[in-house]
């Protein structure tokens, strides 16, 4: 009942507002303008056609074929349309995003309720419904950009793994890589959340073995005659031998589960050995991933670059600050959580706990977001050129305000990522956060261009792992998410602009 509900709730936002988009903007806008024309071109079926100004693969135009083949019989019954192509309309291709924001909120509730089996029917919804708000995905449902579809794939494939279901996911994973390929990294993290959980599993299934063999054995001893003493007893002692054996091994799941109970390096040293103990099971069930990733390598290889086209304006670069400002939005989108007293004495509480490994690490994360922003902070020039952008106004009027205000955001930053970790590794193994920080840098470092729908698989990964249980912080920030859509919806419609070297109607967008 649950998954009904958020696609009704999501469909009763989707339709009217896509119904007011295209009727306001309805010629292809910023991204849109290389993104419909090539779609049309595969309606028609020229699927050699490639405009070189298009930087990822053609995954979404598939999806939106798929989607068109079938309305089209119905309206070419209708005598609506002539052909397949003339169906391919900007209004058309649009609402393959709008139909995939719906698969996506379902596809957040369903993983919702797995991650959280104890959590109820209505706060499973309300959350759902809440991140299907998130203002960076919720823009782009509206508009023919790769992002809703590129999430969706990512959400399907992780949700597959979380069901062990391996094949399917890594069909998924082809998908998400078609769409766009840096999900490539986010197919390697969802493969190893999938080697964590086989294990953990395996691990609980040997538990429940050892202890019906122990059940069977303790019904066969007391079956035996008391007289037989000798017997007896040599029996106990077996019996009390092997007791300890899966007594020991719970334990060390149960301590292994918890996020402070061991440390990272027992971790990883832990995940080692019992990979190499299911080392065919695990190659058997993830074998498919390991397909992908070397399919993905030849084609870079063949490429020359990661990127398809305008590979010079998007070149891999070391853009390490762009992983500090994605710490800064994830905090502030769930600053109900981060931006409290409550957190702040979280943090303190840890440091006085271990003041030494405390003050070590907050000190070397610091060294290093400071050489990251002095060093390693890019300016692109479609960054400082293009004012429709957001990003463009934050760097101007913030970030270079004045020499210095790059470096007193640094502790900000750092502060935004430790509460990261600390909400994570609540509810997540070390290991788990551990590969989740990789996942996000590689992801975000090699990106010159600071764009913040970057960071929308990272954040949601981050929040549906999140130890955010309070009805009171997810309706703050279903607020927070309602103010921000209603602004840039606003600023997008009804607040647009001119150039004076170029015609035409210029709007605000993420």
């Amino acid at each position: 009942m649950g998954r009904i509900a958020v696609a009704i709730i999501v469909i009763l936002w989707v339709v009217p507002i896509s119904i007011i988009v295209n009727r306001i903007v309805p010629e292809p806008y910023m991204d849109e303008i290389f993104h419909v024309p090539q779609a049309q071109q595969y309606c028609k079926g020229n699927f050699k056609s490639w405009d070189p100004m298009i930087t990822t693969p053609p995954g979404l135009y598939f999806l939106s074929i798929a989607y068109v083949a079938s309305l089209f019989p119905g309206m070419h019954f209708l005598q609506r349309l002539s052909s397949f192509s003339n169906i391919c309309s900007t209004l058309v291709l649009r609402t393959t995003n709008a139909l995939l924001a719906v698969i996506c909120s379902i596809l957040i509730y369903e993983i919702i309720t797995h991650l959280k089996p104890s959590l109820d029917d209505k706060k499973s919804t309300l959350q759902a419904v809440i991140l299907s708000l998130y203002p960076l995905h919720w823009f782009f449902t509206f508009l023919y950009y790769t992002d809703v579809a590129s999430l969706t794939a990512v959400l399907a494939m992780y949700l597959l793994v979380l069901k062990r279901k391996y094949m399917f996911s890594s069909l998924f994973g082809v998908l998400s890589v078609l769409i766009r390929q840096t999900n490539i990294i986010w197919m390697l993290f969802v493969a190893c959340v999938g080697v964590l959980e086989f294990t953990k599993i395996h691990q609980i299934n040997n538990v429940r073995v050892d202890e019906s063999r122990v059940s069977e054995r303790k019904g066969a001893q007391s079956a035996h005659s008391e007289g037989v003493s000798n017997v007896s007893n040599l029996r106990k002692r077996r019996f009390s031998t092997n007791m300890d054996v899966p007594n020991n091994f719970t334990s060390q799941t149960t301590v292994s589960s918890t996020p402070y109970a061991s440390g990272l390096l027992d971790e990883i040293q832990v995940i080692i050995l019992k990979s190499w103990h299911l080392k065919w099971e695990l190659l058997t069930s993830f074998s498919p991933f390991f397909m992908v990733f070397v399919a993905f390598a030849t084609f870079v290889c063949w490429n020359g670059s990661i990127v398809l086209g305008a590979k010079d304006a998007h070149a891999v670069s070391p853009h390490f600050a762009q992983l500090l400002y994605y710490s800064l939005v994830s905090a502030v989108f769930t600053f109900p959580v981060h931006f409290t007293l409550g957190q702040a004495a979280v943090l303190l509480r840890s440091f006085r706990q271990n003041r030494l490994l405390t003050f070590f690490q907050w000190f070397m994360a610091l060294t290093a977001a400071f050489l990251s922003v002095h060093f390693f902070s890019i300016a692109h020039p479609y960054l400082i050129a293009d004012n429709r952008h957001y990003p463009f106004y934050l760097w101007r009027k913030i970030i270079r305000y004045h020499w210095s205000t790059k470096y007193l955001l640094v502790p900000l930053y750092t502060y935004s990522w430790f509460s990261i970790f600390s909400s994570l590794v609540k509810s997540q193994q070390k290991i788990w956060t551990l590969a989740y920080f990789l996942a996000s840098a590689a992801t975000l470092i090699p990106a010159p261009l600071i764009e913040f729908r970057y960071y929308t698989i990272p954040f949601f990964f981050f929040i549906l792992h999140s130890n955010i249980n309070n009805s009171k912080s997810w309706l703050l920030l279903g607020i927070l998410y309602l103010a921000v859509n209603c602004f840039t919806l606003f600023m997008f419609l009804f607040r647009p602009f001119f150039w004076d070297h170029e015609a035409g109607i210029q709007r605000f967008i993420w």
